[in-house]
């Protein structure tokens, strides 16, 4: 028999055959507790799971043979892909496999809450016939706020349009253009929650989406609005959602997933009126089921065969790139993210430029490269090498690439820019020095030298005596501490841009006060979550 896969949970049975098809022994073990997986993994070339195998580092540790894990699904919130990464095993998953039985599932909420089924049912089965008891609402002329407009977002504008609803959505990462073809009116989150008659959530769980509905979003809806998440349990408060339900202060909610799963007795949701409760239903379809382990055991088996992988979720290991392109690729990816930063969002067109020796080489990854670190913190899906330029074509942003092989100042520089809502937008860098550390050289107009970090701010300020002042002031009374500052001035010399290393993130009282100084411009705060220690 060939290397051995071994599958902890349910998949469909055309996945398991596409395995033994390859030559490959299926060790099949649902069910199977952690120290038995880590007996059982120890001799795995392949490990395939859902979401209940919690693929820990000990896991990762105990299988020296392991090249590949996949999910079959689209989270991967239960792998440690960090692990996986520095042992050079490849992470795959299923991302495009449930999202229409996830759309499909939220228009099922929505329906079922409007017109109230469950307690019609429920009454039904207890011999009752209690029609007027179950007054419900039509879905025509109503206003459908969507939270997330990426692949889920979008099939559900769709068919909501096709009920004649009226749709309003926020996504800063979502083009005025891309919204007017789909029929949506892009607003901010808080307008949405005021004008919407029913608000759905799609987005993914990170640092920035956990509890972005909270309780003063929920207390600015009107009392007509019902809430349905299908999405992460971890977005919407479930605590000010059940509050505002006994109270009646909305007047309905219909949940998939909750913030543990499942949810404990005492959650507050279990127990709150006007509510459709549904186990985490979104991806379980027969349809979905086949996709995901399909999907995910045709990448399990390019990957043995040591073949490219379309949905790699970590860096794809034992590729042939030329050094100088390798090189180059976290810079490109640094810079994806810095440009995403400024402009404040995804812009319709962006330009990578290959400058000098660069030039030379064939500049399609480096290219996609920047479109990863531009996804990255944004995407409602893991993104990979292979999979940005498909997000980009689903974004509807034209990408063009270019090159020169003269250069000025430097041996070699990658250069992104574009135009966003406040204007023209470029970021420059390079590698400096024999450890090739990452620098970035150009913002806009002004010419800097300032190394990438986790939390950098970028301050467009007057060019007059007292400002950098002010600015160290500010953060000092915050506790934040500097590490490291560049200045630039601009070519007219009216005005300058400061750049800052920090070694912690400022509060949004210190970067109001911060605008408000004397003297500054402009304030943006970058998280880059690649980024290396500041040397």
């Amino acid at each position: 028999m060939g290397t051995k896969v071994l599958v902890t949970e349910e998949i469909a049975p055309s996945g398991l055959d596409i395995l033994r098809q390859a030559g490959h022994n299926v060790d099949f073990r649902p069910g199977i507790d952690h120290r038995e997986l880590i007996e059982a993994v120890c001799d795995a070339a392949a490990l395939i799971v859902r979401s209940g195998t919690q693929v820990t580092a000990d896991v990762i540790e105990a299988a020296p043979a392991l090249r590949v894990i996949g999910r079959a699904g689209i989270g991967v919130d239960n792998i440690d892909v960090e692990a996986a990464t520095r042992r050079g095993i490849v992470v795959v998953n299923a991302p495009q496999s449930n999202t229409l039985s996830a759309a499909e599932h939220t228009m099922a909420l929505m329906l079922a809450l409007c017109r109230r089924i469950p307690e019609a049912d429920r009454s039904m089965h207890a011999g009752e016939w209690k029609r007027s008891a179950f007054v419900g609402i039509e879905l025509a002329d109503k206003t459908l706020g969507i939270v997330g407009l990426g692949r889920i977002g979008t099939l559900v504008a769709q068919r909501a349009l096709a009920f004649g609803m009226r749709l309003i959505a926020y996504d800063p990462y979502v083009s005025q253009e891309r919204a007017r073809q789909m029929s949506v009116e892009l607003v901010s989150l808080e307008e949405l929650c005021e004008r919407a008659d029913v608000i759905t959530v799609h987005l993914p769980k990170t640092k920035e989406t956990v509890g972005l509905i909270n309780k003063e979003r929920i207390a600015s809806m009107k009392p007509s609005v019902r809430i349905v998440n299908t999405a992460r349990g971890e977005i919407v408060d479930e605590e000010a959602l059940a509050s505002a339900l006994y109270e009646g202060r909305i007047a309905g909610a219909a949940v998939d997933v909750y913030s543990r799963e499942p949810p404990p007795p005492d959650h507050p949701l279990l127990g709150a009126p006007n509510t459709v409760l549904t186990p985490h239903l979104g991806a379980t379809t027969a349809e979905a089921q086949d996709k995901a382990g399909k999907a995910v055991a045709e990448q399990v088996v390019a990957v043995l065969r040591g073949e490219l992988v379309p949905f790699a979720v970590n860096v794809e290991v034992g590729r042939e790139i030329p050094e100088l392109v390798r090189a180059f690729l976290p810079l490109a990816e640094i810079l994806g993210s810095f440009y995403t930063a400024l402009a404040g969002g995804l812009t319709e067109r962006v330009d990578v430029a290959l400058i000098g020796q660069l030039a030379e080489v064939d500049d399609r990854l480096i290219s996609v490269a920047v479109l990863k670190g531009m996804f990255s913190a944004i995407s409602e899906e893991p993104v990979s090498y292979v999979n940005a330029p498909l997000i980009a074509k689903d974004k509807g942003i034209e990408v063009r690439r270019s090159s020169s092989a003269a250069s000025e100042d430097f041996v070699s520089l990658i250069r992104v820019s574009g135009t966003g809502s406040a204007g023209s937008i470029s970021v420059a860098g390079t590698l400096v020095g024999p450890r090739q550390a990452p620098r970035i050289v150009e913002i806009g107009e002004h010419s800097i030298d300032l190394p990438p970090s986790r939390y950098m701010l970028i301050i467009h300020n007057q060019d007059k005596p007292g400002v950098i002042g002010r600015v160290g002031t500010v953060l000092g009374n915050a506790g934040i501490n500097i590490s490291n500052m560049a200045v630039g001035r601009d070519p007219g010399g009216a005005h300058a841009l400061m750049g800052l290393n920090l070694d912690s993130p400022p509060s949004g009282e210190t970067l109001e006060e911060l605008r408000r100084a004397d003297g500054i411009v402009d304030v943006t705060l970058l998280i880059l979550e690649s980024a290396p220690e500041v040397i």
